[in-house]
C-alpha cells in the first residue's frame, strides 16, 4: 500500500507541473517555409481532409515534400485512404507531380519490424520518409503524423541516422489519461518513438470531452455551411466520398460535415499544423518521457529524456486562422 501511495503521489506531482514554453524543437512564430511530410489516415473521418487543405493552401509556411498514407481501423483499406488524400489534393489544385502521395502500411509496427529489410506492403512510405530526411538540406524535416505512429517508428528503426534530421509533431493520445484513437491504432509504435534518444518529439493531445485538448477545437455544421461554400480554387469536377461532384474544396467540406452525423466536430488534425505555424496558440508542457503500458501512460519522473505535450489550444485563434486560410485560397480565381 505504501509503495502504491508513493507512486500515485509522484504521478500527481509530475502531471501537475506547470506548463513551460516550447523548446528549440518548435519553430519561431511566423516561420519561413518549413519542410513537412504529413502522414495521414485520410479516410478516417473529416479532420484529416481539412488539415491537408490547410497545409497545401499555405506554401509560404509549409514546404510540403510529400503526403504518406497509413490505414487505421476506420475508413477502409489503404486504397480508400489514399483515394481520399488524392481527392483532397485535386480539390486543392495540387498534383502528385508537385507533392508526392505515397501509400503506406496497414499493419502495426511490431508485426512489421521483423520484416524491416523485406519489401513488405507499404514500405514505400517508410522509404520515402527516410529518403527525404537524408536530403541535402540544412533545415530539419518536420514529420506530422495525424494517424498512427507506425511509419515514424519504422523509419527510425530502419534508419536511425535520420533522427538528428527530423522533428516529429504527433496528433495523438489523451495524456496523461489512457487511450485515444491514433494511439490505440498502433500502441506498439508509441514507445519506440517516445524513447528514441535525441528525437525532438511533440505531441498535440486530444482529450475527448475535455476543454484542454484538440477535441475542444470544434466547429459546427452550421458554421461550415455559412463559411465554406465556394472556397478554394476552381478545379475540374472531383467525385466525393459520399457521392456528388465538387469543383471547390469548400463545397466538399460542407458535404463531409453534413454526412458525419454530429452537429459539431473537432478539427483535431488542423491543430498539429497550426501550432507548428504559431506555437503561441497552445501551451507546451515539457515532461520526462513517460512510457506506455498497454493503453495507459506510466510516469517516469527520473527519466532524463524529455518530450513536449501540447494542451490548452486557443480555439478562436486556430479556427480564425483556418477560415482565413480557406478564404484566401483561390481568391484570385473567384
Amino acid at each position: 500500500m505504501a509503495s502504491r501511495f508513493i507512486f500515485g503521489l509522484l504521478f500527481l506531482l509530475w502531471a501537475c507541473q506547470p506548463a513551460q514554453t516550447s523548446r528549440e524543437a518548435m519553430p519561431p512564430s511566423s516561420p519561413a517555409s518549413m519542410r513537412v511530410i504529413l502522414d495521414t489516415d485520410a479516410n478516417n473521418e473529416l479532420d484529416d481532409q481539412h488539415a491537408i487543405a490547410y497545409m497545401l493552401f499555405q506554401p509560404e509556411v509549409f514546404e510540403v515534400e510529400g503526403i504518406t498514407v497509413n490505414a487505421t481501423p476506420n475508413g477502409g483499406g489503404i486504397d480508400q485512404h489514399v483515394a481520399e488524400a488524392a481527392r483532397i489534393m485535386a480539390l486543392c489544385d495540387v498534383s502528385p507531380d508537385e507533392v508526392p502521395l505515397v501509400g503506406g502500411v496497414a499493419d502495426p509496427y511490431a508485426q512489421l519490424l521483423p520484416r524491416m529489410q523485406e519489401p513488405y506492403p507499404g514500405k514505400a512510405a517508410v522509404d520515402f520518409i527516410i529518403q527525404q530526411a537524408r536530403a541535402d538540406d540544412p533545415r530539419p524535416l518536420y514529420l506530422v503524423p495525424i494517424g498512427s505512429l507506425t511509419h515514424v517508428a519504422l523509419a527510425i528503426a530502419q534508419a536511425p541516422d535520420i533522427v538528428p534530421r527530423i522533428r516529429v509533431m504527433w496528433l495523438g493520445s489523451n495524456w496523461p489519461e489512457p487511450g485515444e484513437y491514433n494511439l490505440d491504432s498502433d500502441t506498439t509504435a508509441v514507445n519506440p518513438v517516445v524513447d528514441q534518444p535525441g528525437l525532438d518529439l511533440d505531441i498535440a493531445t486530444v482529450r475527448y470531452g475535455a476543454s484542454s485538448g484538440t477535441a475542444a477545437v470544434a466547429v459546427s455544421v452550421a458554421d461550415i455551411r455559412r463559411q465554406m461554400p465556394g472556397l478554394g480554387p476552381v478545379v475540374a469536377p472531383v467525385g466525393g466520398r459520399h457521392g456528388g461532384s465538387f469543383t471547390h474544396f469548400g463545397d466538399y467540406s460542407v458535404s463531409l460535415f453534413e454526412h458525419i452525423g454530429d452537429d459539431t466536430r473537432a478539427l483535431f488534425d488542423v491543430c498539429a499544423l497550426a501550432i507548428l505555424k504559431e506555437p503561441g496558440w497552445a501551451e507546451a508542457r515539457i515532461v520526462p518521457a513517460p512510457r506506455l503500458r498497454g493503453r495507459e501512460w506510466e510516469a517516469r519522473p527520473d527519466q532524463t529524456r524529455q518530450i513536449t505535450f501540447w494542451e490548452d489550444f486557443d480555439r478562436e485563434a486556430i479556427l480564425g486562422d483556418f477560415f482565413n486560410v480557406m478564404s484566401r485560397a483561390g481568391a484570385d480565381s473567384r
